[in-house]
């Protein structure tokens, strides 16, 4: 049995996410590790914060406290929201555990070994105010690429070109506001990564299944003089991986910490070293990360936001090639676009759109996470509107699975009681629905194997039209006066689809998927069936049939045009 290694883009500490965050990693990843595990592969889905950098710093020091105390608090705040939108991570750990300082610290010592590190003297930008220099995100103004006027010190989101603070045009501190800036000199270690072109454009290569999106990003920066520059892999800042190398300071580093961005993709290692110190067997993790370990048995499936693609086609690779070592190496990165808000861009300052803590205080997870699934932005990127947000709740899970689950159980309780009906002679019609279904589950499994989110859902939902075209030819009502055995048999098919459905649709709406397994007393399954063929006189005759409340309210034009308002922004 194959083994799938899952890792979800780091979300970064300094804030609540958005629903863009949530979309553009953790929870197609989610769908997809749930779906897997449920196909019977051996599934460790992996995710962790991403602690250093800029951004702590600053939202640390906006909020008066130390930035390790940040830190944890806003972990403990991102686990539990993971974990209120029911994503199911086998571990969620922390770029900043002692796990990640010493295998940051050992790749920096492997690639000086190997000569793919240079100690080099270059010009920075220093403020006179601050009396520090300004990297990364400590300081914005225009890209020189596509003039944006807010890009950030180390990479356009406009863009995604990626930056020095030298490069850009009319730079500002986002500490204090100063333009008072100078030039000065600073000492860092840099990553070549123009010697690891050949094997990083080898490898991009041989990744034909790759999405158009991963794919044409890749050999951007692959096939860009820019893209290739050898990069700096250390900063001028107090909060991140010390910079050492054989377990000492490297000297003349002693106050300069690693990159975000040189330790952050190690982290996805580092946590799952977190996951196995934490198991009956410490060195497990080998087993996922190392080939000749075990490693070479698995399937890794990166997911992420478009902006994150050059980092882990390019720097991350780069780092595992040049350590000479024998790691485990991405075999598929499903990249996204962006999530816009009502035509325009989420934003944190001016209180626009939807963010994840939010979200959960208005309506169930299992909305938010049908709408952004059926909705993702796989091909382009995608308006969340509370127009289809609204549309799409209310005919997908409440007219189409909540009507025909309503529809089902309520006659099912008034004509024949709590018992499950018991005839199984199924006739031309249902052994029809049976080939309809199949086919589409066939699909499902086929398209969610290829990490293809939005027709997953859409092969979803027309399972579930099937179930309600089928009640609509088979009118148990107009039968049972005449012949209630036929009405019998027409039920009983009807209460195994709700359980076959409650089985399939769960990666995708867990909660919902509970509630009705309980509520029919269906048996807990943890694999699949193979196809509905096989499985559709699964339900016991002991279960007793009930009507379950409203599984999904619907959503009214009142709330929709009030959540307009109220999260339109300042």
């Amino acid at each position: 049995m194959k083994r799938i290694l899952v890792t979800s883009a780091l979300p970064y500490i300094n804030g609540v996410k958005h629903l863009g965050n949530l979309i553009g990693s953790q929870l197609p990843s989610d769908v997809y590790a749930r779906f897997m595990r449920s196909l019977g592969f051996e599934v460790l889905f992996i995710c962790a914060t991403d602690e250093h950098g800029t951004p702590a710093e600053l939202a640390a020091k906006s909020k008066g406290i130390p930035v390790e105390d940040f830190c944890k608090e806003m972990w403990l705040m991102q686990k539990k929201i993971a974990d209120d939108f029911n994503i199911s991570f086998d571990h969620f750990g922390r770029s900043s555990s002692n796990q990640n300082y010493e295998l940051t610290q050992h790749f920096a010592t492997k690639l000086w070994e190997n000569n793919y590190i240079d100690e080099i003297e270059e010009n920075q930008v220093y403020s006179l105010d601050d009396e520090r220099f300004l990297p990364d995100r400590y300081i914005t103004g225009k890209c020189p690429a596509c003039g944006y006027e807010k890009a950030r010190g180390d990479q356009c989101e406009n863009c995604t070109k990626q930056l020095d603070p030298t490069d850009l045009i009319d730079p500002t501190s986002t500490i204090s506001g100063s333009k008072l800036l100078e030039i000065r000199q600073t000492k860092h270690l840099f990553l070549k990564q123009s010697l690891l072109k050949n094997k990083l454009e080898e490898w991009v290569s041989t990744k034909e299944a790759w999405p158009i999106l991963t794919k044409s990003i890749a050999k951007k920066w692959l096939n860009t003089k820019e893209g290739l520059k050898d990069r700096s892999i250390t900063r001028d800042l107090s909060w991140g991986v010390p910079v050492k190398k054989y377990g000492d300071f490297w000297p003349g580093f002693e106050e300069k910490v690693f990159y975000v961005w040189f330790d952050a993709p190690i982290a996805y290692i580092a946590a799952t070293k977190e996951w196995s110190d934490h198991s009956p067997d410490p060195e497990s993790w080998k087993t996922w990360w190392l080939t000749g370990e075990g490693a070479e048995n698995v399937f890794y499936v990166q997911f992420m936001a478009k902006d994150n693609i050059p980092f882990h086609t390019i720097s991350f690779p780069a780092t595992i090639f040049g350590s000479g070592e024998n790691w485990k190496l991405v075999d598929f990165i499903k990249g996204f676009n962006w999530l816009l808000y009502e035509g325009g861009k989420f934003s944190t300052s001016e209180r626009r759109g939807i963010f994840m803590d939010k979200a959960l205080d208005i309506y169930p997870a299992d909305y938010w996470r049908w709408w952004l699934l059926s909705n993702a932005p796989e091909s382009s990127d995608t308006d969340f509107t509370w127009a289809s947000f609204q549309s799409t709740i209310n005919k997908d899970l409440a007219d189409v699975l909540g009507n025909f689950i309503s529809r089902v159980s309520n006659f099912s309780v008034s004509k024949f009681g709590k018992k499950v009906p018991e005839n199984k002679n199924y006739g031309y019609l249902e052994i029809e629905t049976i080939r309809k279904i199949d086919l589409h589950y066939k699909s499902l499994k086929d398209l969610m194997k290829s990490t293809e989110i939005r027709k997953s859902c859409s092969e979803l939902r027309t399972i579930w039209v099937i179930g309600n075209e089928y009640l609509q030819k088979a009118a148990p009502w107009s039968s049972f006066k005449e012949n209630p055995k036929k009405s019998e048999m027409i039920i009983r098919f009807a209460l195994n689809l709700i359980y076959f459905y409650s089985l399939i649709s769960e990666p995708f709406i867990p909660s919902s998927c509970e509630k009705i397994q309980k509520h029919f007393q269906f048996k807990k399954v943890k694999i699949f069936p193979d196809n509905l063929k096989s499985f559709i006189d699964a339900l016991s005759d002991v279960n007793e049939i009930s009507v379950p409340k409203i599984l999904f309210q619907k959503i009214s034009d009142e709330e929709t045009m009030n959540y307009q308002k109220e999260f339109s922004g300042s």
